[in-house]
C-alpha cells in the first residue's frame, strides 16, 4: 500500500484528468479513466458487462445509468452535443480509504452549444453550477473511476417565484 499523501496526490490527478479529456472532448481518455468488470474481479465471461452494474453515474435531471455501455454512451452523446465545455473546480475534498477514494468538488461549468445557422462563432455561453461526488477505485493501471453522480446547485434567483410582492409577503397584489 503506498502513502497516503501520496494515494490523495493520485486521486487528484485521475480528478483532474477526467475533467480536462471531457474539456477536449477526448472519448478515448474518458473510457480509459472508467473502471472495467475485470478491475473488480468480475469475470466478463460468465457475466455480461452491461448488466453487472460495475459502474454507475448521475449527470444532473437525468436517471441513474449502470454498466459501462450505458455510462460511456451518456458521455459520448455529451460530447457531441456539446462543442464546448469548461471546468473550474473548487471545494475539492479527496478522502481515501483503502482501494477506494471518494472526491467531491463544485464543477463551475462554462459551455456553448453550437453556432446560430451561418454563424462561425459558438452559441451563447451558459455558466451552471454543480456538486459532484466521484467515486474511484484503485486498479493495477492506477485510480479509475467507479462512480460519478452530479447534481445542479440551485441559486437564490431558482427558487424566488413564491408568490410573493417585495416585501416577501405570498398575498397575491
Amino acid at each position: 500500500m503506498s502513502a497516503p499523501h501520496l494515494d490523495v496526490e493520485q486521486v487528484e490527478a485521475a480528478n483532474t484528468a477526467f475533467y480536462e479529456a471531457m474539456e477536449r472532448g477526448d472519448f478515448e481518455t474518458v473510457s480509459s479513466l472508467w473502471l472495467v468488470p475485470a478491475d473488480l474481479g468480475v469475470d466478463e465471461e460468465y457475466h455480461d458487462p452491461a448488466d453487472a452494474g460495475v459502474i454507475s453515474c448521475v449527470h444532473p435531471g437525468w436517471p441513474v445509468l449502470t454498466g459501462r455501455g450505458e455510462v460511456l454512451r451518456s458521455y459520448a452523446l455529451i460530447m457531441a452535443n456539446t462543442d464546448y465545455i469548461q471546468f473550474f473546480l473548487t471545494d475539492v475534498h479527496v478522502s481515501v480509504t483503502g482501494d477506494t477514494a471518494v472526491v467531491t468538488c463544485t464543477e463551475n461549468i462554462l459551455s456553448g452549444g453550437p453556432a446560430p445557422e451561418g454563424d462561425e462563432e459558438l452559441g451563447p455561453l451558459v455558466g451552471q453550477l454543480v456538486v459532484a461526488t466521484n467515486v474511484f477505485r484503485r486498479t493495477g493501471q492506477g485510480w479509475k473511476l467507479w462512480s460519478h453522480h452530479a447534481s445542479p446547485v440551485l441559486t437564490e434567483t431558482d427558487g424566488d417565484d413564491d408568490g410573493g410582492g417585495a416585501d416577501g409577503d405570498s398575498t397575491p397584489a
